[in-house]
């Protein structure tokens, strides 16, 4: 009988292996059902030995298929594995119940990434959770749950030591380097402040590991405070080597706070010291936030008499029953402000950062070419500044037939006549590059010098003067 079942073995095999792979289905089935369902039980954790003896037996019904056994010899091995492999998952679901909170511990653990920044701890949990299941399998309960006492408590740890990794590592790192920068001898108090800020994102984290904002927020805070303090130590530590003097520390600041002021159109003077420059400042962001406000509460009203617009359209059409010229002038109406929005917009985004600022007065447009320089006292335009006054061309013909107006300026330096005479022949510069270079028809572009008579900034700063001398295009589509 062995020798029959050998000899129909030996058929199959030689069959096509289609034929042998319908045979490794037949026999290996319900082993393969038992080790699917060890897997999803986690038998290879909770119940290694038997898991183990399950998987041996079942390597070795495979070796046996490839070399030819008898069925029976496979059947017998294959028997053995399906048992092993279901008495595993009986132990598991014992285990799940008995080590639940180490599983759980675990769990938490593994979601912290502790195997990456924790890996000492996780694997001497790791080591400790294999104990306690090997302990439990073989019945030695007490002690099982020892070892899954042990492993609980460590896993915790990994899990709290990774959050912490990933949370406060990079301010623990920036510490770490101003402490090499002598920080904490040339700016002790922010570098104190850092400690205290990251002291308490890591009583954070001891207190609650799972409320993650409050430590978060304190430990980037702690980051910004160093990093400021390195800053402030190399700026001493510059005195202190004689490569820079308090005066020019202060100078230095008052520069960078008077080139603020100028952008805002106020004076930069700094005899009283920074706070009155300051209190400027907070006003003049206040006032223009306010009218930031009211320029989005116009828009938005400009938005609804639009609405209101089509509605009437649509209410005209309703009574009248078609065309009237009072709904073509709505029309045209409506029509001619999308186009004008959409027109601004196209020509805004011909600039760059830098190159210009580009208003809506009315319907016109201002091009108020930043970027735009000339030499002290000259009208010439370096080569460098062609590309810019051809995207003035360009912004012009996104209105055909329009005007275009040069106007030039200057500061308040020098006499009434000969400011009012350079700001005119600039202007003429670039409307004559228009004309000539970039072959604008010369009916459309007339310049015009305003000297020192319409400044835009305050006169008494470096910076606000620099904000006069400028050039101003004005784009006035036709009215109709």
């Amino acid at each position: 009988m062995k020798h029959f079942s050998s000899l129909i073995l030996c058929v199959l095999l030689s069959a096509p292996a289609i034929a042998q792979q319908q045979l490794r289905e037949t026999l290996f089935a319900d082993a393969d059902a038992a080790l699917a369902a060890a897997t999803a039980a986690d038998a290879r954790r909770l119940a290694p030995r038997t898991f183990e003896r399950g998987a041996i037996a079942y390597t070795n019904a495979e070796n046996d298929l490839e070399r030819g056994r008898s069925v029976d010899r496979i059947t017998a091995r294959l028997a053995e594995a399906t048992s092993q492999f279901a008495e595993a998952t009986e132990i598991a679901g014992i285990a799940r119940v008995t080590l639940g909170s180490l599983i759980a511990a675990h769990s938490d653990a593994s979601a912290a990434s502790a195997a990456t920044f924790a890996a000492e701890l996780w694997s001497e949990a790791d080591d400790l959770f294999d104990d306690a299941a090997r302990r439990l399998e073989a019945g030695t309960l007490e002690t099982a749950r020892e070892r899954a006492a042990e492993a609980e408590i460590v896993y915790r740890n990994a899990e709290l030591a990774a959050i912490k990794a990933q949370h406060l590592s990079r301010a623990q790192a920036m510490l770490v380097q101003a402490e090499q920068a002598r920080v904490p001898r040339y700016a002790p108090r922010g570098f104190a402040e850092a400690q205290r800020l990251l002291a308490q994102a890591e009583q954070a984290l001891d207190a609650d590991r799972y409320a993650l904002d409050t430590p978060r927020d304190l430990a980037q805070q702690a980051d910004y405070t160093t990093r400021h303090a390195i800053y402030l130590a190399s700026q001493i530590e510059a005195v202190d080597n004689g490569e820079a003097t308090f005066e020019d520390l202060i100078l230095g600041y008052e520069a960078a706070l008077a080139d603020v002021a100028a952008a805002a159109g106020l004076s930069g003077e700094f005899d009283a010291g920074p706070d009155p420059i300051a209190s400027d400042l907070v006003a003049h962001i206040e006032a223009s936030k306010t009218r930031e406000a009211q320029l989005t509460a116009e828009t938005e009203e400009n938005r609804i008499q639009i609405a209101g617009l089509r509605d009437e359209i649509r209410d005209l059409d309703e009574r009248l029953g078609g065309v009237s010229e009072e709904r073509l002038e709505l029309i045209q109406q409506v029509e001619a402000d999308a186009a004008v929005r959409g027109q601004f917009a196209r020509v805004e985004s011909l600039f760059a950062d830098g190159d210009a600022l580009v208003y809506r007065e009315g319907d016109d447009i201002l091009l108020r070419l930043v970027a735009l320089q000339f030499q002290v006292g000259e009208s010439t335009i370096a080569p460098d500044f062609a590309g810019l006054i051809g995207k003035v061309r360009n912004a012009a013909n996104v209105f055909p037939r329009s005007l275009i107006i040069v106007e030039g300026h200057t500061d308040s330096r020098g006499s009434d006549t000969a400011n009012l005479a350079l700001s005119r022949s600039r202007a003429e510069a670039v409307g004559q590059f228009l004309t000539d270079e970039l072959n604008i028809e010369s009916f459309r572009v007339r310049a015009m010098g305003f000297g020192e008579t319409r400044p835009i900034a305050n006169n008494e700063t470096e910076q606000g003067r620099a904000r006069n001398r400028r050039i101003d295009v004005r784009i006035v589509p036709p009215s109709n």
